[in-house]
């Protein structure tokens, strides 16, 4: 006896149609599974066989051969246990139900529990792409999967109501469709509880509203972390958009809570700095996502930027500038996005004290040039904004004024964000981050004045063809936020002083 059943494979961030074969013969008892499998997939075979003897059934007696097509790709994860599961059932005739507008995913335990798995929403817009009516799912990924409109998502949570519901005994219900709703814009970290820093905030609110990097150096307890950490509270709502792609990693890397449904809320990502290259790109033999990816659309914070290992930090360059990351193994290439906001934050020296207005810096002559080394220039100019974050004065710590709340300072994100994202509809681009040198030249466009001070800094500075599109990026946002169309004087002035720190530590 021969049959199919519909599943689904990932690869990457998209899913691809699965045919699972079974065809059950007299023959010695076997029970082979042929078409690329992993041990993961290989292992089902005794997941299959107990949940099926568990279930009151009797495993058939004879060969079976399950075949995972197409063959010529690599099959992982145990989410195939299930469709295996009902083919050798409606094989062996013990199951009389049509299963061809359905697909199925889950892994079984031993009493034919269904357990969650990985990549359940691409699967899901997967099946809907391919025609398909309803997607059997674990109980755990019904949420995700129920983002997805046109498509019937069913909840299991054990293969006796799966059986119950096609034999028309118990039939299930399928879960309501999830709409997207925007997260929360109530934080538990608020710039309100930050005293000082005027200067580090507006750099702060800069960056946020043009989607900008940023490195903040300063001593240790200036505040960098505490102001780094509040940056959630300040970046726009995600669009539906957004939400998806970013929903879609997190499923794929199994991050994802139980019962979650779409992400809202910009994910805020801070590695130690301990990570391999590998953690924070992605890898494995078929790679998986890295922090830098699982922090698509929202913040990738590197705190003590120059003790990350210098492949570690170099590894971020090209994903800094492409928004996106290519990994190639063995077993394929693979892109993943990673459109994220950079903010690293470091001391000055080992110490920490070098240009402290009172503390002495007590490192060795030739140490501090040497820590700051360890960051190199390449990267540098990949941030956008370079920040100094004094020391608090005694008088804005001890001051029982009121700081301006991230809520005010989030309403003015909003509005420049607004702007850019009408001015750049249907260019690709949703922010001034992420504009083309092509796009720069068409929409960064300065009055004469502005011009001429960029001319001079540029030439006294020294600055890099990069340095230059990202002042005036820079300069973009910075107009957008005073709600100006051509970028004047003082918004340019405002982007190159921003720029200016790394000539006071890495240029001595």
């Amino acid at each position: 006896m021969f049959c199919k059943v519909n599943s689904l494979g990932l690869l990457g961030l998209q899913a691809y149609s699965v045919t699972v074969e079974v065809d059950l013969s007299q023959s010695m008892p076997a029970f082979d599974v042929v078409g690329l499998p992993d041990a993961s997939v290989r292992e089902s075979r005794d997941r299959v066989r107990s949940a099926i003897r568990n279930c009151g059934f009797a495993f058939p007696v004879g060969k079976v051969v399950v075949n995972l097509a197409p063959a010529d790709v690599k099959k992982q994860g145990s989410l195939y246990d299930l469709p295996i599961f009902l083919g050798i059932l409606k094989a062996a005739g013990m199951l009389d139900a049509s299963l061809e507008r359905a697909a199925f995913v889950g892994e079984l335990s031993l009493s034919g529990e269904i357990k969650r798995c990985t990549g359940v929403l691409p699967m899901a817009l997967q099946a809907r792409e391919m025609g398909l009516e309803a997607i059997f799912v674990p109980w755990e990924n019904a949420a995700e999967a129920a983002v997805v409109e046109g498509l019937q998502v069913f909840a299991l949570r054990s293969v006796k109501e799966l059986l119950e519901h096609l034999k028309g005994s118990a039939p299930l219900s399928p879960q309501a469709h999830v709409p997207f709703t925007p997260g929360k814009t109530d934080h538990p970290l608020d710039f309100s509880d930050v005293k000082g820093q005027a200067g580090a905030k507006r750099a702060l609110e800069v960056a946020a509203a043009g989607g900008h990097n940023i490195l903040l150096v300063g001593p240790p307890g200036a505040g960098k972390s505490m102001l780094a950490k509040r940056i959630p509270s300040i970046l726009p709502e995600m669009t539906f958009e957004e939400a998806l792609e970013t929903t879609k990693i997190h499923s794929v890397a199994g991050t994802l809570s139980e019962g979650a449904s779409l992400i809202s809320v910009r994910p805020f990502r801070a590695p130690h700095h301990t990570i391999s290259p590998a953690g924070l790109s992605g890898g494995g033999m078929i790679p998986h996502p890295g922090e830098i990816s699982l922090a698509h659309n929202g913040v990738l914070f590197l705190d003590e930027l120059p003790e990350f290992s210098r492949t570690a930090m170099e590894v971020l360059r090209q994903p800094m500038e492409d928004k996106t990351v290519t990994i190639s193994r063995v077993a394929g290439t693979l892109t993943y996005p990673c459109s994220v906001m950079v903010v690293a934050a470091m001391n000055p020296c080992p110490c920490g004290y070098f240009g402290h207005p009172v503390k002495p810096c007590t490192c060795a002559p030739g140490a501090v040039a040497k820590y700051l080394a360890r960051v190199s220039g390449p990267l540098l100019d990949r941030l956008d904004l370079h920040i100094e974050v004094a020391p608090v004065a005694y008088e804005d710590l001890s001051s029982q004024g009121k700081e301006e709340p991230s809520s005010a300072i989030r309403a003015r994100v909003d509005r420049a964000r607004r702007l850019q994202q009408e001015r750049y509809r249907g260019l690709g681009a949703v922010s001034n981050a992420a504009l083309t040198s092509s796009q720069v030249s068409r929409f960064c466009s300065m009055t004469d004045d502005a011009a001429s001070l960029l001319r001079r800094a540029f030439d006294s500075m020294g600055l890099s063809a990069r340095a230059y599109d990202r002042i005036l990026k820079v300069s973009r946002t910075i107009a957008d936020l005073d709600g100006e169309e051509k970028i004047g004087r003082a918004h340019v002035a405002e982007a190159v002083q921003y720029r200016s720190l790394d000539r006071k530590y890495w240029q001595r």
